[in-house]
């Protein structure tokens, strides 16, 4: 299968030449790596042409936007950016973050996932983060969902979905879009990724809202809102964000913010996880 890969990087220069060692050390190796250097000021455009030099299948986009770090629209932006340099001869298109270093088989695994089964939509590990000294898991989501940082789409579907939305939630809109179309998404336990910097750690303050805002845009309404907000803010071990989240659901409902999904696909994403909370429950 041919692998499509491109990589958001901003400022990036303490990580990205890990990032792209453990790339052209894949057992699998991918047929494209577009790396997307969005307005950075340091060395990431050095350090990226410096591998491209030895890897001709590593290429460089430049990119100037705003140096404000917002979660979901400034990434996806730049994954658009790097996408349309790309060609329609891929299998899989891989969109990958700037700070990981990926197990030697990680798409040699990817790929035997999707050859597999004709109907997985998309395949991936699970992050880990280094805490005194040790590799840990990253318990930020539920087990059976992709992270962001290393999503791997079946072009099919890919297609179906209309690319990647540039906004806060697209990593959990594409999963849940996945199941309105009758397609699955699969995790792999044994793929550990490691995740070099924490989640969030450059977004800026005014940040703190689009959650609620995300929650509100997917069409969980606020009953489900309210429960998601709970539970993420338990999951980062600060309660005080579940009141932002409900902040920011109530600011992007008020302002009629668009929604990434359609009536009808809001109508089932709230019908899928009402009925995901209730086999929680039981």
């Amino acid at each position: 299968m041919n692998f499509y890969i491109v990589i958001p990087a901003h400022n990036e220069g303490a990580f990205i030449a890990l990032t792209l060692q453990s790339l052209i050390s894949q057992s699998l190796l991918p047929k494209k790596v577009v790396v997307v250097n969005d307005n950075s000021t340091d060395e990431t455009d050095e350090i990226v042409l410096a591998f491209a030099k030895e890897n001709p299948f590593i290429t460089l986009v430049n990119k100037t936007s705003e140096s404000i770090h917002l979660p979901g629209s400034k990434v996806i932006q730049a994954f658009h950016k790097g996408f349309e340099t790309l060609d329609n001869n891929y299998d899989i298109i891989v969109k990958l973050d700037a700070d990981l270093i990926l197990p030697d088989n990680y798409f040699e695994r990817i790929s035997s996932i999707f050859e597999k089964d004709a109907t997985v939509a998309m395949a991936g590990g699970f992050a880990y983060i280094e805490k005194n000294g040790d590799w840990i898991l990253e318990n930020l989501t539920d087990k059976d969902h992709i992270r962001g940082a290393f999503k791997a789409y079946r072009k099919s579907f890919f297609e179906q979905m209309g690319n990647l939305k540039p906004a806060m939630g697209w990593d959990t809109v594409d999963e849940l879009l996945a199941k309105f179309y009758g397609w699955k998404v699969i995790t792999d336990p044994s793929l550990i990724v490691k995740h070099l910097k924490p989640t969030g750690a450059n977004y800026n303050k005014t940040a703190r809202y689009k959650q609620g805002e995300a929650f509100y845009t997917l069409g969980y309404g606020f009953f489900i809102t309210a429960i998601a907000s709970a539970k993420l803010a338990l999951m980062k071990k600060k309660p005080i964000l579940f009141l932002d989240y409900i902040r920011g659901f109530w600011k992007a409902k008020m302002a009629n913010t668009p929604l990434l999904v359609t009536e009808q696909q809001a109508k089932f994403i709230r019908k899928y996880r009402l009925q995901k909370m209730k086999e929680k429950l039981i």
